[in-house]
């Protein structure tokens, strides 16, 4: 099989597409909402020291567990121990999860992409009301970005409970991103601030598990690449490239963001100026010109002495602008994407330009955040030989796409965001933290580090130096069982689950709680990964067991 196993071009080809997988949405919008959150530049600190602890080594661990058994993830973890074959299966089925929600950001993508050829944007102006005589209501009382977000890209319901209809034209940009993702398939292995921060212990723990997840540790996507690599392939060099290239990124695109975010803030703290001028000037039928942005708070303090009760019939209208309130405002994810970004954008010079520019950018993060991931899923199947002797790899990737983006229909409906939502925060984060503290147990306590040391002396010349091996042993370990405590008292402690709804009588997000067949869903979706890991070691010796009892009786 390792003859006729399929092998990257070049090594460069192999560190790209782990760069391609690594480097995606989080790094756009994730990181510089934590940098926001947590003392700007001093949430580097944490950072940095996060990833020289937790994500170089585990990164570097799993490239050489795929490198030295040049397996998928579950042939990987079974020829480690037989009775960690679970923890393949656990990562396979997380991977699929993420294959059906992530793709719809692809889509969503799509969608921004297409309208950012028309002139004006059409999300940068509020559509006229059902009678032609002023604004639509509901985009008065949001933005005209928000209002093209949740009303006529997801037409969003107002609650869970009320699933709605597929939007047709969310779901053919869907089937066209998968489609996408299908022929990039095809083409096979050959082509693919704050000082006082530093005491928040809240700063080290998202640090740790930015890390963890930027650089997508235990869905099998690494160990699936690093399985075409030559046997002498120097990885840990490669592990430490793509980590540095990864968080350069992240901290790139904080610059950026900054940069949009200060732009953002500025004309918004200028347009409430000129609102509250405008507004001044014609209640009292000031000269125009004479109330500018320098004198603004001294004309007010005046005219609410010299007009006491007509200042106070006009002063529920005054906004209360501020540059420093602007600023503070935090936002990470799709708000961050499709409504921050293109608020910004909306108000460039030659803002169509600067529209395809981004969300191309965003398309071409997530298609290839989606080729690693469909990897995860389609390395262990095609070496499965019960299934590639009977489905050539055509057959089964796209029988996988096909799966994954009808299942993925149910994030275009009306309701889509909210199970967005769900699969995004609890499908993948428990299930990897423990996938991945079974395979740096596995490997150092099962296999043996001596045992998988001298593997990879033999067949990269390296040996490990103390490091790593500290690193796997102890450091590593012990931090992903820290950060699994804090995720599972955090649940605890915050008590029953709540989402944020869209309201469109008040035109903003209000709280809400999760339906109880929607905290089931929840619990399926992290007991059907981990339940793998335990029910696999169970399968392995019931069947050996029975080959015991077989042979005896035989005997």
């Amino acid at each position: 099989m390792d003859e006729a196993r399929p092998l990257w071009a070049t090594p460069l080809q192999f560190v790209f597409a782990c760069i391609s997988y690594a480097v995606g949405l989080g790094n756009v919008w994730r990181f510089p909402y934590l940098c926001q959150m947590y003392g700007g530049g001093s949430f580097l600190v944490p950072y940095i020291i996060m990833l020289t602890v937790e994500g170089m080594p585990l990164l570097y661990l799993e490239l050489a567990v795929g490198q030295c058994m040049r397996q998928g993830s579950i042939g990987a973890w079974r020829t480690i121990n037989p009775y960690l074959s679970g923890v393949g299966v656990a990562s396979v089925v997380v991977s699929f999860f993420l294959s059906m929600y992530y793709n719809v950001i692809n889509a969503w993508a799509f969608w921004y992409l297409f309208h950012s050829f028309q002139d004006p944007l059409p999300w940068s102006v509020c559509p006229l009301n059902g009678n032609r005589t002023g604004y639509d209501e509901e985009c008065e009382k949001a933005s005209s970005t928000q209002y093209f977000w949740y009303r006529k890209t997801l037409n969003i319901s107002p609650s869970i409970q009320e699933s709605g209809a597929v939007q047709w034209e969310p779901a053919l940009c869907l089937i066209l991103a998968w489609l996408l993702v299908y022929l990039c398939i095809l083409r096979g292995t050959e082509s693919t601030g704050k000082m006082e921060q530093l005491a928040n212990p809240k700063a080290w723990i998202n640090a740790a598990t930015q890390i963890f997840f930027s650089l997508g540790l235990g869905f099998g996507s690494l160990i699936a690449f690093a399985s075409y690599n030559e046997p002498s392939n120097n990885c840990q060099k490669h592990a430490v490239i793509v980590s540095i290239i990864n968080s350069s990124t992240s901290i790139f695109a904080s610059v950026v963001t900054f940069s949009i975010y200060g732009f953002k803030a500025t004309f918004n703290y200028e347009s409430c100026l000129n609102k509250v001028i405008l507004l001044l000037t014609n209640s009292f039928d000031l000269e125009d010109g004479f109330l500018t942005v320098s004198n603004l708070e001294e004309v007010k303090s005046y005219l609410a002495s010299a007009y006491p009760s007509k200042y106070s019939e006009v002063f529920p209208q005054i906004k209360n602008c501020s540059l420093e309130s602007e600023l503070e405002t935090a936002v990470q994810g799709t708000g961050l994407a499709f409504i921050v970004y293109t608020e910004a954008i909306k108000n460039m010079e030659v803002s169509q330009l600067w529209s395809v520019l981004y969300f191309f950018m965003l398309l071409m993060l997530g298609i290839g955040s989606m080729l690693g991931n469909t990897a995860a899923i389609l390395t262990p199947l095609t070496d499965s030989k019960v299934i590639s002797s009977y489905l050539p790899k055509e057959a089964i990737s796209g029988l996988v796409c096909l799966v994954s983006c009808a299942i993925g229909l149910v994030f275009t409906m009306e309701t889509g965001n909210y199970w967005f939502d769900i699969f995004n925060d609890y499908a993948a984060t428990l299930p990897l933290l423990l996938i991945v503290l079974v395979e740096a147990a596995a490997v150092c306590y099962l296999y043996g580090l001596r045992r998988f040391e001298s593997d990879l002396k033999a067949t990269t010349g390296r040996a490990l130096n103390w490091y790593w091996k500290a690193m796997w042993g102890g450091v590593s370990p012990l931090l992903i069982i820290s950060l699994s405590v804090f995720y599972l008292s955090d649940y605890i402690i915050t008590g029953t689950l709540q989402y944020q709804a869209w309201d469109a009588s008040q035109g903003q997000l209000v709280t809400k709680d999760y339906p109880p067949y929607a905290l089931a869903i929840i619990g399926l979706l992290v007991a059907s990964s981990t339940m793998c890991i335990p029910l696999g070691a169970l399968g392995t010796f019931i069947v050996r067991h029975l080959k015991q009892g077989d042979t005896a009786s035989v005997a």
